[in-house]
């Protein structure tokens, strides 16, 4: 008895042997070096220190067909093969290469999650038939990889724990559900993805494959090795569910063109991708929604994918008003955008949607919006990025510097709406026009005792005599915030006798300690 299985999703697990020589090769050689042949050059190996000792961490296929071993000692290996290829290995640029391919894997599905430092998962489920069937999209996606100078092995099942094990310790291939405990069952136990002791020790007792496990009573087996041997071996048979984390968030609604003919100018990607948001249009509407996320997805022939975000300040639909935020995104990364023999596939992705609200039509049919805040909002920050206007948020605190928060106006930005009126009873008229983000300590050398206005202050290499003043407007502070022994504030608004006006505060009282001091917080107009 089987139990049941998790026979509606369907993974492929892609395994990568020789990820670190690849990358060697494909900057030595070229990136279809594996379609040329190999040159006549010395087996390339990577090292690394591992207890207190160099040895190998990676090999090509040259370095293994004369008997080297990871884990072996470098000194060891160099008398195997005088002409052995040492390099030191780079996991930061293996991750890099990684995180290469599974953008190049999008193209077959956006479920992609990473497997370790050399493998990949891909959730296919109900996207196979786009290439064909699984057999033929375990082989394009294999070819692909090979003309591109990496070598992968593959499998799909309805497990992931059983696609890992077959990819990397069977022969791969696609797996039938009624074949699942028939494939995995020759395979050694470290293909359950154990820890190595556990599998010396199964070792030890004659349980070197998988179907011994299958067939010993699991009781035991609980006993002497934990729990975790017995969840492996479900996960691997699809009797418990394994879920597959993708490695970035997945898109609300998505649309693509797979092209014929590469293309490389602006205006032809512009020209797809108003093409495309008018076919997301539709799936838009019937949800009653508009898009406040977008994101562009440009796959280029060789494999290297760009990502272009944009996103706006109220939901959206309309298709040129899409393409128009591109526009002015493509002009922001143009440097960076290399377009290279051309992108094959073009993708428009709706990361978050909201409600969607028609706009009041005029008297003549036609609607403004080309003319809107939010229009302007949304073009300015996808050129110039969402930081670049800000709008401010009134909070809950009497304290100046926390009283209001910047926040990018494309997320904060909400058409007809007001704030709330009477909430914040601190904000007057006699507040400075410029508050500054961080009071500025300053030099008072006389003040009248104990609670009156400096007579004259020294800010900015400047010495300012006070010929008016107002205040004090005492702040106690916040103790949930600042604590129980923080100092209140007295407030002067203060004019010297050049005509500037001062914001000033006086943090503590003379005669007590510690002595006050005195901060200039804003300048009035």
């Amino acid at each position: 008895m089987l139990g049941l299985r998790a026979s509606s999703q369907r993974i492929l697990a892609l395994a990568f042997p020789h990820l670190s020589t690849d990358r060697i090769a494909r900057k030595k050689w070229g990136l279809s070096w594996r379609l040329s042949g190999r040159p006549d050059a010395p087996p390339i190996v990577c090292s690394g220190r591992l207890n207190n000792a160099m040895r190998l961490t990676a090999l090509d296929e040259v370095a293994e067909a004369i008997g080297l071993k990871k884990s072996q000692g470098v000194a060891e290996a160099r008398a195997m093969c005088p002409r052995l290829e040492v390099m030191e290995e780079d996991l930061a640029a293996d991750r890099r290469l990684l995180d290469g391919i599974a953008d190049w894997c999008d193209r077959y599905t956006p479920l992609v999650a990473l497997d370790g430092r050399d493998g990949l998962f891909l959730d296919i489920t109900g996207s196979s038939h786009l290439f064909g069937g699984e057999q033929a999209l375990l082989k394009d996606i294999l070819l692909r990889l090979f003309q591109m100078g990496i070598d992968a092995r593959g499998a799909i099942s309805s497990a992931p724990g059983l696609s890992w094990a077959a990819s990397r310790f069977g022969s791969g291939g696609v797996i039938a559900e009624e074949d699942m405990e028939l494939v995995l069952a020759p395979l050694p136990v470290a293909s359950l993805r154990l820890e190595e002791q556990t599998v010396a020790s199964l070792q030890k007792l004659g349980l070197k494959q998988v179907g011994d496990l299958i067939m010993a009573p699991r009781a035991p087996l609980a006993r002497r090795f934990g729990a975790k041997l017995l969840l492996r071996l479900d996960q691997a048979l699809g009797r418990d569910e394994e879920p597959v984390s993708p490695r970035r968030p997945v898109a609300s609604l998505s649309a693509e063109r797979r092209l014929i003919e590469p293309v490389q100018a602006e205006e032809d990607i512009l020209y797809l991708t108003g093409q495309i948001a008018l076919s997301l249009k539709t799936s838009l509407e019937e949800r009653g929604a508009g898009g406040r996320a977008f994101e562009l997805m440009l796959f280029r022939v060789d494999g290297r994918v760009f990502r272009i975000a944009a996103g706006v300040s109220q939901p959206l639909q309309d298709p040129k008003r899409i393409a128009g935020l591109f526009s002015e995104r493509l002009q922001a990364v143009h440097d960076d955008l290399d377009a290279g023999y051309g992108f094959e596939i073009l993708r428009l992705n709706v990361m978050r949607y909201e409600a969607f609200d028609t706009p009041q039509e005029d008297f003549d049919g036609a609607r403004q919006k080309d003319v809107s805040l939010a229009g302007f909002v949304d073009r300015v920050s996808a050129r110039l990025g969402a930081d670049c206007l800000q709008s401010f948020q009134l909070c809950e605190s009497h304290v100046p510097e926390r009283a209001v928060a910047a926040n990018p106006a494309i997320h904060a930005f909400t058409p007809g709406k007001k704030p709330a009126a009477g909430v914040f009873p601190w904000s007057r008229s006699e507040r400075p026009l410029r508050l500054f983000r961080r009071p500025e300590l300053v030099e008072v050398s006389l003040a009248e005792v104990p609670e009156g206005p400096p007579q004259s202050f020294h800010w900015r290499r400047v010495t300012h005599r006070v010929s008016r003043s107002q205040g004090p407007e005492r702040l106690a502070m916040e103790w949930w915030v600042d604590g129980a022994d923080a100092q209140s504030r007295d407030y002067f608004r203060i004019e010297d006798d050049t005509g500037h006006r001062f914001w000033l505060y006086r943090e503590g009282l003379y005669g007590q300690l510690p002595s006050p001091r005195w901060f200039m917080h804003g300048i009035f107009a």
